[in-house]
């Protein structure tokens, strides 16, 4: 389980969530997205409906309801599901205020949902801010995705997140952990983006992968049309980019052991999920 997540607005985090969801269940995996973020940017961009009173993350949270009759699949690919939000979230934070055990409600919901169903990978995408819906996220996940758009500023907002993540791991959830870093909106021709790339490889050498997501058009247009860019322009450089992010990730976890597992409730066994080849992705 992945949160995706950067307290700074604007640096690819939805856009994140949704293609390295999308090019790992193109290879054949599949994949749950979790639409954390009241906008419900990631819903539309995987051509979801989240109308107002469309029933999903926010009754996860708020009414407790169980996570797979509200979960959909997505025309994008076969085998890649989401879990819609809508504006109805935005108000989730005060709801949750004086709830019982608030920050574990999401991870209660999932832990029942993977009992009965084989997901490899599960992306949670997070607002853009570190209230009660992130806290949520981040207590659910076993790991944090953080896109860093290769800009000034760059690493704005990720000392505070690093700060929670690690007050999280002390409080609720010792397994979480930065595990990957995807720098964004990367010009190869600007000596910022080769100055930003090379500062946050000097702080998070073993966190970054070596792919870098370009600056692209066609990347920002595909959720305009409900489409991720890996199908709305599947020879783009944006899209290849994340082929190549989500080989390169996959891989990762297949060396490392960190490939997405699926509880059994009745013998709680652990199925190790069948991580792709970085040229089974790339194809895909």
């Amino acid at each position: 389980m992945i949160v995706v997540a950067n307290q700074k607005g604007g640096v690819g985090k939805t856009t994140t969530a949704v293609n390295m969801g999308v090019g790992l269940a193109m290879s054949g995996l599949r994949v749950l997205i979790v639409d954390v973020d009241p906008q419900g940017n990631a819903t539309t961009a995987l051509g979801i409906d989240h109308d107002l009173g469309t029933p999903g993350t926010y009754e996860v949270l708020i009414d407790e309801e169980p996570i797979s009759p509200m979960a959909r699949m997505s025309p994008e690919t076969p085998g890649l599901e989401v879990l819609p939000a809508t504006i109805d979230l935005s108000g989730a934070d005060l709801q949750l205020a004086n709830v019982k055990h608030r920050e574990r409600r999401l991870k209660t919901a999932l832990d029942e949902y993977l009992k009965t169903h084989e997901i490899d990978y599960v992306f949670l995408d997070c607002p853009p801010s570190l209230g009660l819906l992130t806290i949520n996220a981040l207590v659910a996940a076993d790991e944090v995705l953080l896109p860093i758009q290769c800009e000034y500023y760059a690493l704005e907002g990720v000392t505070q997140l690093m700060r929670t993540v690690q007050a999280v791991k002390s409080s609720f959830n010792s397994k979480l952990q930065l595990a990957t870093i995807l720098m964004t909106m990367y010009d190869g021709r600007t000596r910022l983006s080769r100055e930003v790339v090379d500062e946050v490889r000097g702080q998070f050498a073993n966190e970054m992968l070596e792919t870098r997501i370009p600056r692209s058009v066609r990347v920002s247009e595909a959720p305009s049309y409900g489409r991720s860019v890996l199908s709305y322009e599947p020879n783009s450089a944006g899209a290849v980019a994340y082929r190549e992010a989500a080989a390169e990730f996959a891989k990762l976890h297949s060396a490392t052991g960190r490939t997405a597992s699926t509880k059994i409730a009745s013998s709680k066994r652990v199925r190790r999920a069948s991580t792709p080849t970085v040229q089974s992705v790339k194809e895909a």
